[in-house]
């Protein structure tokens, strides 16, 4: 059974304040048959039940929560291209893949780009990513950036900004440099995966909410049982990130939950946004231990950093967090912070996702390790191409080996702690 089996509502984000229709789906009742059942309405599992229906499948969805509840709802919003690990599988794999790995990199952007088109979600959808530059080893990761763009001739914008064109695009001195690409961007993430699942229900999905799986029978065809209710159905996808408990055989230690944690400033007068960030892009540093800000679409600064890999949240969000804002923005000491939150995301070890089948028809996919917002789109993707029986990009990730830290998680966490000691040692450096 399931640690989290009390029902929650949405964190007091930014997000659960400013979304554009709060969800109300029913609770799981009675007994349900679907060609799949999607466990986890985040984004992989919405955006897997999206493309199952779009092909014709039936699906039902099972939420512990509420659609959007975990990281999906509560992340940065920084829509970056690419999976953690890709560089991994490419050298596994050899240059025969390079290609293909290149094009799946860039395919999140084009799902939710698509999607948000398609079916008029509203999610303040911009483009523009910087990821800036804090000592000199981070230029040769920016030289290499534009190298990759001009090798595969990239159709989109993208510049190299130097230290004066950082400092007058960002409004800080903080920066020696900075990759700015207009493909990636920034949304809100809860509207869009609410948006998402209404698409998914108007296209015949079931998604119940407030229903916690407290199990999943074996055989050929699956029960997936709540409390109140069961679906039963030929494959089942298990989507719950850092908050699923089910599978404990096959999965337990696979993926340790760590913190994350964003503050939300009042919003800004229009001539602080014309000085820091005129072009409304989103900034992350090249920092192994990153922080990350935004603007929200009423000009808020968003600022997250400082991931806690130990298990235990901080006392203060806003304290833990604000001193690393002002560190970027001191000119921002008296601007009042409205909002402050937090939530797990999945960590692996390493950084491939957990991919994979258990006995022939309970598909799994976790441990984004902070990357959630593109590559949990592609993920959802190749679970759908995976039930249907196309296993190319499914078995590229399903074929890791992937080391269980034995013990209890709290055990893992803390040697997942210690190792990050190790990098954020290394970004002072």
């Amino acid at each position: 059974m399931p640690a989290n089996i009390h029902k929650q509502e949405h964190t007091g984000s930014y997000y659960a304040a400013s979304v554009n229709e709060a969800t109300d789906y029913p609770a799981l009742a009675g007994g349900h048959s679907a060609d799949v059942c999607v466990v986890g309405a985040g984004f992989t599992g919405i955006a897997t039940a999206l493309t199952l229906a779009e092909r014709g499948y039936s699906v039902a969805v099972v939420e512990a929560n509420r659609v959007g509840w975990g990281a999906s709802g509560r992340n940065g919003g920084q829509l970056i291209n690419g999976i953690s690990g890709l560089r991994k599988i490419g050298k596994k794999h050899g240059a025969g893949i390079s290609d293909m790995l290149w094009d799946q990199r860039w395919r999140g952007n084009d799902i939710v780009h698509e999607r948000v088109e398609k079916y008029g979600i509203q999610c303040d959808l911009k483009t523009g990513f910087v990821e800036t530059a804090l000592k000199p080893a981070h230029l040769s990761s920016i030289e290499e950036y534009a190298e990759d763009m001009d090798k595969h001739d990239f159709p989109y914008r993208y510049e190299v900004w130097d230290r004066d064109k950082t400092a007058s695009m960002l409004g800080t001195d903080a920066y020696i440099g900075g990759f700015v690409n207009y493909r990636d961007g920034h949304l809100h993430p809860l509207n869009l995966c609410i948006g998402e699942a209404r698409a998914a229900t108007e296209r015949g999905v079931r998604i119940v909410e407030q229903s916690p799986v407290t199990g999943i029978s074996r055989g050929d065809r699956r029960r997936v049982a709540t409390a109140t209710g069961h679906v039963d159905a030929d494959a089942v996808v298990l989507a719950g990130n850092a908050y699923s408990r089910l599978e404990p055989k096959h999965l337990s230690n696979l993926v340790f939950p760590a913190g994350s944690y964003i503050i939300a400033t009042e919003p800004l007068p229009e001539n602080v946004v014309e000085k820091i960030n005129p072009e409304d892009v989103a900034v992350c540093d090249l920092n192994e231990v990153v922080d990350y800000y935004r603007l929200s679409a009423d000009k808020r600064l968003l600022y997250g950093g400082a991931c806690n890999y130990s298990g235990r949240d901080p006392a203060s969000i806003k304290s833990y967090i604000l001193p690393r804002m002002l560190k970027i923005y001191p000119q921002l000491k008296d601007v009042r912070i409205d909002y402050e939150w937090g939530g797990k995301i999945g960590i692996v070890l390493n950084r491939i996702p957990a991919v994979g089948r258990i006995n022939g028809n309970v598909y799994y996919c976790q441990g984004y390790s902070g990357h959630g917002v593109n590559a949990t789109h592609i993920m959802g993707e190749i679970m759908a191409d995976a039930i249907g029986g196309t296993l190319q990009k499914f078995d590229l990730f399903a074929d890791n080996y992937h080391f269980r830290i034995p013990g209890s998680q709290w055990l893992g966490n803390q040697i997942i702690a210690l190792g990050m000691l190790y990098y954020r040692l290394r970004d002072r450096l």
